[in-house]
């Protein structure tokens, strides 16, 4: 049986190119491809992908990664976190999943997590929990 991958839209895809630099925190409920240099927080639901070319400095949350560069932080994947050949980690590692390629470094720990434990490291639990909805008071003028 065939797997069946599903479908993207590339104009949903946030991406940062290689010679660009940005500092800061970056919140997308889509995908990231980072080629350039980023320093900050990245939060995705999404899949960030980090280029040949990439050097991030600074945590990673998202659904799943797949990482060619240098990243120097914290990683908190909900699924697969994928180390390709050649990439270069310096952080801690929150994963469900680990795929690790010949020819890729990693030094810091690695823990396997559940999505649980992940909804909490990653700050997300306070998130999840809609606001309770407070009582309007009408003016009278």
């Amino acid at each position: 049986m065939a797997k069946i991958e599903p479908v993207v839209n590339v104009n949903s895809i946030s991406r940062i190119s290689a010679g660009t630099v940005i500092k800061g925190e970056i919140l997308s409920p889509n995908d990231i491809r980072i080629d350039g240099t980023f320093e900050g927080r990245i939060q995705s639901k999404g899949r960030v992908v980090v280029g040949e070319s990439a050097t991030i400095k600074g945590d990673i949350v998202c659904e799943n990664v797949d990482l060619w560069g240098k990243v120097e932080g914290n990683l908190f994947v909900k699924d697969t976190l994928s180390l390709k050949e050649g990439c270069v980690v310096s952080g801690n590692l929150h994963i469900r999943r680990l795929s690790v390629e010949l020819g890729s470094t990693f030094n810091g720990n690695c823990k396997t997590i559940t999505e649980a434990e992940f909804n909490k490291l990653a700050g997300l639990e306070a998130t999840a929990q809609p606001k309770a909805a407070q009582p309007q008071q009408a003016r009278a003028n």
